[in-house]
């Protein structure tokens, strides 16, 4: 039997000491874990941090966790929170002022970031790290919070072999298997008797890790059902998003009948932006104590739901959700291109289960193309 050049295969029973390699060479690992009833991202030492034998069921506005019937180590899908919670955080605080007398300080006091490693990195996540290094680290105004945190960082990335209801990641050209910079990728593989990963190097560092671990080739006939398995989550993924013109389509739907049709749903509560790994505007805050002598500045994630995020002298200059929605939505799908090169979505579907009404982003898209606006309605065009 042929064996597969660079695939090899490592036993669940052996995966702690990936896990040691890692910390070995310094990295703080951060994988799943279940807290609060999701899955959610955390520090991992040993193989029982990691949500073993559980799995998500999610849907418009629904999250659950429920019992696999097997030990699977990475049988869910995306929770609630993405690798931006450590990239770039909800909460940095940029300087700290203090007065001692006639003397006035400021000092950048942001400690340095651990050198950390990626546990568990999906094909969707991964391209949205992309976005955002695109946004944050490749464009005119580099971010050096974000550069700093993203240096170095080792990806363990993992091909998914089930996908929720929420998922649209084929539409979106993300996934469900990875693509693009990772250091390892595995594909899990769980039957009866049987536990094992398919593991493949994607870096010289990568290449480094698996030569510790030492495992054996994999044959042709694991590789095929690796890749099966993957192919299985495709097949799974119903919800669908055109693609196609989307950004004119948009443009000249600025006054389409639909916009009205979600205001009436929306709550602006901003959920969608809070859960989506590519969105990152953020706002800036002074605080002070109440002795006068101490202050400090902090960036906070901010988003274009909140009335104040369009704030200029006299007002905000978007007032209703109607027209929150529609920026977020537009700039998302559509103006994001114009500015980045692509499109600021990846199909992870957390916009949709974390919505507390239900708004379907996919939907709304849909029902735009089926029934476009009247050019009169058009006449506006562009945000």
């Amino acid at each position: 039997m042929t064996e597969r050049v660079n695939q090899y295969v490592l036993e669940s029973r052996d995966f702690q000491q990936l896990l040691d390699a890692l910390i070995k060479r310094g990295y703080q690992v951060l994988g799943p874990a279940v807290r609060d009833g999701a899955i959610v991202y955390d520090v991992v030492e040993s193989l029982s941090d990691l949500p073993i034998g559980w799995t998500d069921e999610q849907e418009t506005g629904r999250y659950r966790l429920r019992r696999r019937n097997d030990e699977a180590l990475f049988g869910y899908v995306v929770g609630p929170q993405s690798w931006k919670k450590y990239l770039h955080p909800a909460e940095v605080r940029l300087l700290t002022a203090e007065r001692s007398g006639r003397t006035f300080r400021i000092l950048n006091n942001e400690p340095a970031p651990p050198r950390r490693a990626f546990l568990g990195v999906r094909a969707c996540e991964l391209a949205a790290i992309a976005v955002q290094d695109r946004v944050l680290e490749g464009d005119r105004y580099r971010d050096p919070i974000y550069a700093a945190r993203r240096e170095g960082i080792f990806i363990v990335a993992v091909n998914c072999t089930q996908a929720a209801p929420t998922c649209f990641c084929t539409s979106m050209g993300t996934g469900p298997r990875v693509r693009g910079a990772y250091d390892l990728a595995l594909t899990e593989l769980v039957g009866p008797g049987k536990h094992e990963f398919v593991i493949e190097a994607g870096s010289d560092a990568g290449a480094e890790v698996l030569a510790e671990l030492a495992p054996s080739a994999a044959s042709e006939a694991l590789c095929r059902e690796a890749e099966a398995a993957v192919e299985r989550a495709a097949s799974q993924i119903q919800r669908r998003l055109d693609t196609t013109g989307i950004r004119d389509l948009l443009y000249t739907n600025f006054d389409h009948l639909r916009w009205d049709n979600v205001a009436q749903r929306c709550l602006a509560c901003a959920n969608c932006t809070m859960v989506c790994p590519t969105c990152f505007c953020t706002t800036v805050e002074d605080v002070s104590d109440v002795t006068g002598t101490h202050a400090e500045r902090w960036r906070k994630w901010d988003s274009c739901f909140s009335q104040n995020f369009s704030y200029i002298h006299g007002g905000s200059v978007r007032s209703s959700a109607k027209s929150r929605y529609r920026q977020w939505m537009t700039h998302k799908l559509a103006s994001w291109i114009d500015q980045f090169g692509n499109s600021g979505c990846v199909g992870c579907g957390r916009c949709i289960t974390w919505c507390p009404v239900g708004i379907d982003i996919t939907e709304e898209v849909r029902a735009i193309r089926e029934s476009p606006a009247s050019s009169k309605e058009s006449s506006h065009g562009k945000p």
